[in-house]
């Protein structure tokens, strides 16, 4: 089967970065938003959008 090298690395360095934090989902946010702060990258944030109620005939 084939496999996309790209999404592969990216699993990979995702499960490294979860396995330093333990798994604990808080602790990966919390740095992950540190780095976030700490980039010089602009950070874009949208506003949700309302859903739009679908008529079922």
């Amino acid at each position: 089967m084939w496999q996309d090298t790209i999404v592969a690395e990216i699993r990979e360095i995702r499960q490294a970065h979860a396995e330093k934090f333990n798994f604990d989902v808080k602790a990966i946010y919390q740095d992950l938003k540190r780095q976030e702060k700490k980039s010089k990258r602009k950070i874009v944030s949208f506003s949700p959008k309302l859903a739009v109620p679908v008529k079922v005939s």
